[in-house]
């Protein structure tokens, strides 16, 4: 039997019947473009979440509120928890270790900012000195708060590039006075525009003195966190057992399951959002074998009908010499043309719609890669051939088992 035959005949039976056709591939197209969509998104928010941590560098330690064991995040269902306090950071830093270059502290919450008649809704940073060196953030104008400053209860802050460009417009912010929360702020100034980061966006971001954003804004005697900006990297681990011992010291804690923080590096931050992708992506790629299982059913369905329509000729081959398994072949190389055909044009619509997300992305300021794994296309022919072999067996089957006489009178 002749393959490319088989193949042609395959394709004129799709020409022939163009809707039924095309209702039927439509399972396996969207269920194949669900698949691509969702592997190049995941590949391109691991890139995405690789260069963040890149930018953010390796050499950071992030030390949080709460036990390593906690099932609720901090934060979620309205929990808040209290156990680092600004000392905690101030006594790390005193310590001297060698290892460590600076200590940032951060509290954190959303206002209004106002300037005359223009206002937003931006993030306010209360932190301190360490800020610019932790953060890798420069000065545009003006310039940064000092220790003593930090300290006090100044009312002073500094704006994010976005926030200055969109209430202040072409005008000098620097000694202007804007509002947070009904109590007047000095603009002394302005950060380097950095963009849209995956740990928060420093540019539509105000930062003022610690003690200020604590007693003045939020009321609160805690941090949310701090970040320990380390010199040697290949020291990293040993900083976060000495990080670990000395907090453990200050709050007069002996047993290890007892510590009520958590300290982690940059590195242990991209291995879990790595893990949080790939279950997301194969979560989602489950989901989508629905589509293409209804798809199958539906392949199966119009193949069982074209046996139907094609008794006559089944009979006509059997009685000039063809064996049954050169007709399961034939049927079975027809529906694997149909669905491989609808996996060419899922990974191409896939394709589209992954790259026009990535569009969307970059307009949004994201820094998103377009990505298309040759990985997802691998897997998402193979799938569609699958379903073809799969859901053609029973319809090749049925086919093969006609018998001759009974074909060639069949009407």
């Amino acid at each position: 039997m002749n393959i490319f035959e088989a193949i042609r005949m395959s394709f004129q039976m799709i020409a022939r019947k163009k809707m039924q056709s095309f209702l039927t591939m439509l399972g396996i197209i969207i269920g194949v473009s669900a698949v691509v969509i969702v592997l190049s998104i995941g590949a391109s928010a691991q890139e995405f979440i690789l260069k963040e941590i890149k930018i953010m560098g390796t050499d950071l330690i992030a030390v949080n509120p709460g036990k390593a064991s906690d099932k609720i995040p901090v934060g979620a269902l309205g929990i808040v928890n209290t156990s680092l306090k600004y000392e905690d950071g101030e006594k790390i830093f005193r310590k001297n270790y060698s290892n460590i270059e600076e200590v940032a502290m951060y509290a954190q919450g959303n206002s209004n900012i106002v300037f005359e008649d223009n206002s937003l809704n931006a993030s306010v940073i209360g932190s301190t000195e360490g800020y610019l060196i932790v953060e890798k953030a420069n000065i545009e104008l003006g310039r940064f708060f000092i220790k003593e400053e930090e300290q006090s209860y100044d009312r002073i802050v500094v704006l994010g590039s976005k926030v200055a460009k969109d209430l202040f417009k072409e005008e000098n912010p620097i000694s202007k006075k804007v509002k947070i929360k009904n109590l007047s702020f000095k603009v002394i100034g302005v950060l380097e525009e950095k963009g849209s980061g995956l740990t928060q966006d420093q540019d539509g971001s105000v930062i003022i003195p610690m003690k200020t954003a604590q007693k003045l804004l939020f009321g609160i005697d805690h941090i949310n966190f701090m970040r320990i900006k380390v010199k040697d990297e290949n020291l990293i681990d040993a900083t976060v057992e000495d990080v670990t011992m000395a907090l453990r010291e200050i709050h007069n804690i002996s047993d290890f399951e007892e510590n009520d923080f958590r300290v982690n590096t940059t590195i242990e931050a991209l291995e879990a959002m790595s893990l949080i992708t790939n279950a997301l992506k194969f979560f989602l790629v489950a989901v989508s074998f629905i589509s293409l299982v209804v798809g199958g059913f539906g392949i199966m369905n119009i193949m069982l009908a074209t046996v139907e329509e094609r008794i006559s000729e089944i009979g006509l081959r059997k009685a000039l010499g063809a064996r049954n398994y050169h007709i399961t072949l034939q049927f079975l190389i027809e529906t694997i043309s149909i669905t491989f055909l609808s996996g060419v044009i899922g990974i191409l619509l896939g394709s589209f719609i992954a790259f026009i997300i990535s569009k969307v992305m970059i307009i949004l300021n994201i820094a998103w890669v377009f990505l298309v794994p040759v990985s997802s296309i691998l897997f998402a022919t193979i799938i569609s051939i699958s379903i073809g072999l799969i859901f053609g067996i029973l319809p090749a089957k049925k086919a093969s088992k006609l018998d001759p006489i009974e074909a060639l009178s069949y009407e």
